[in-house]
């Protein structure tokens, strides 16, 4: 049998995933274990649940956008909503997710992973809107002040864009493969102050 390079990609992530969230959440038991007997207090434990809580949410949210998902798989509207707000904690860019109450997981990782090209071109912070719309997806950031790397958008068009990419920007280039495996048509609208996607 025949794997995909892009499946092999997707199950790395979700392999790499699995394996890491069951370590964080021990260490987040034990902190709070700590807490509840009162031996330890203070900033410092203050910092060690706020660190583990947010690689929890980091890890929640990467096993979406970087794993396997399938069009049968569904995701409820409350579990979605859970992880965005979970990693957005402490976050300059405000996210605003509107959905039905079950959607396709690859479509759900689609759209985390222009979330994260939308937070690419939002160093100093913005607002995010997804939008289900019945069987369409309308996406769009906007802020005062944006950083937007053509070269890089061209990505989400196609894989085979001439520009080298860097590990943080991986995503633009993740985004075409899982745009076809979701059968979705990209479109994109690029502003000086928005940026405007529908699938």
């Amino acid at each position: 049998m025949t794997i995909a390079q892009r499946d092999i990609a997707a199950l790395i992530g979700s392999r790499i995933c699995h394996d890491l969230i069951s370590p964080i959440g021990a260490i987040g038991n034990g902190v709070e274990l700590l807490g509840m007997a009162g031996s330890v207090d203070g900033p410092e434990m203050a910092l060690i649940s706020e660190s583990v809580m947010n690689a929890n949410a980091r890890i929640r949210y990467f096993r979406i956008a970087f794993g396997a998902a399938k069009s049968e798989q569904l995701m409820g509207r409350s579990e979605i909503m859970s992880v965005l707000k979970d990693v957005g904690a402490g976050s300059r860019v405000q996210v605003a997710w509107q959905s039905d109450d079950k959607v396709p997981r690859d479509q759900v990782k689609l759209a985390f992973l222009l979330i994260q090209c939308f937070e690419s071109s939002l160093p100093y912070g913005g607002t995010i809107t997804i939008v289900q719309e019945q069987d369409s997806w309308v996406l769009e950031c906007n802020a005062e002040r944006m950083k937007i790397d053509t070269t890089i958008w061209e990505f989400l068009i196609s894989a085979n864009a001439d520009k080298n990419i860097s590990p943080a920007e991986v995503h633009f280039a993740l985004v075409p493969d899982a745009a076809k495996n979701a059968n979705r048509n990209l479109r994109t609208d690029l502003r000086e102050n928005a940026i405007t996607l529908t699938f």
